[in-house]
């Protein structure tokens, strides 16, 4: 079994966020970057199957050079060869466009995307990978089993999980749950020595346009002023739950 698990290069959930250029583009000055938690579930349960059932895993990234210590974290933690899409990532659907170029040269039996990443959390690029390329879509997954070509996957829906029957070649949206957060691997001394001498091809992106593009970035409000009341003052805190918060 041949497995693609898809990477996306997104901060680290502790940065402090900030825009330039009149609020159009993101800072990244002093940003720590990571493999996005929802693709590190789903390299972590290719990995199982590489270990018990002799898959092979490859890694895909669409970015520039910057997130290539990105990629060799995945080395690092055990996928046998990566690839680069030598492009900025300007929207979801530009993404499936390259990455589904890359599955269908590549001939994967399974491909492993996380249902959004913690960036922008579009939740487009799987499902619009299993359109481009016309195979089986299995979304908000968090349990897979695979035997020969049937697959039996669990997903998340409204009010419960459901369990599902489908074949390969499939492409999920995998999330915590594929593995437990205990199961997330951090790469050892070993693993990073063999990760510089693993295959990380760079190839040119396909001939694509992007759908849209960004016109401006928000922060969140700022938090309001706190205000203190006596642990004595009932009647106060009351008034400022019913008259203020509209609480009561």
């Amino acid at each position: 079994m041949k497995i693609l698990v898809c990477i996306s290069n997104v901060p680290d959930t502790t940065s402090k966020i900030n825009f330039t250029e009149g609020d159009t583009k993101f800072d990244t000055n002093g940003v720590q970057f990571v493999i996005n938690p929802n693709d590190e579930f789903g390299l972590t349960r290719a990995m199982w199957f590489k270990e018990k059932q002799g898959a092979t895993v490859h890694v895909v990234n669409v970015g520039t050079a910057t997130t290539e210590p990105t990629i060799r974290k995945a080395l690092a933690i055990g996928a046998d060869e990566a690839i680069r899409v030598n492009a900025e990532p300007t929207d979801g659907f530009f993404v499936a466009q390259q990455l589904a170029e890359v599955i269908k040269n590549g001939s994967y039996d399974l491909v492993i995307a996380g249902r959004e990443s913690i960036d922008y959390n579009g939740g487009m690029v799987p499902g619009m990978i299993a359109t481009l390329l016309d195979m089986n879509f299995v979304n908000t997954c968090t349990g897979l089993e695979i035997d020969g070509d049937t697959v039996t996957a669990t997903r998340e829906i409204d009010g419960g999980k459901e369990k599902i029957s489908t074949s390969l070649p499939l492409v999920i949206g995998g999330q915590k749950g594929l593995v437990e957060e205990s199961d997330l691997r951090i790469p050892n001394m070993r693993g990073i020595m063999m990760a510089r001498k693993k295959a990380l091809t760079v190839v040119e992106p396909t001939d694509a346009t992007s759908a849209t593009n960004d016109v401006s970035f928000d922060k969140p409000a700022a938090k309001g002023a706190v205000k203190l009341v006596d642990a004595d003052n009932i009647d106060e805190l009351i008034n400022l739950l019913h008259n203020e918060a509209k609480a009561i």
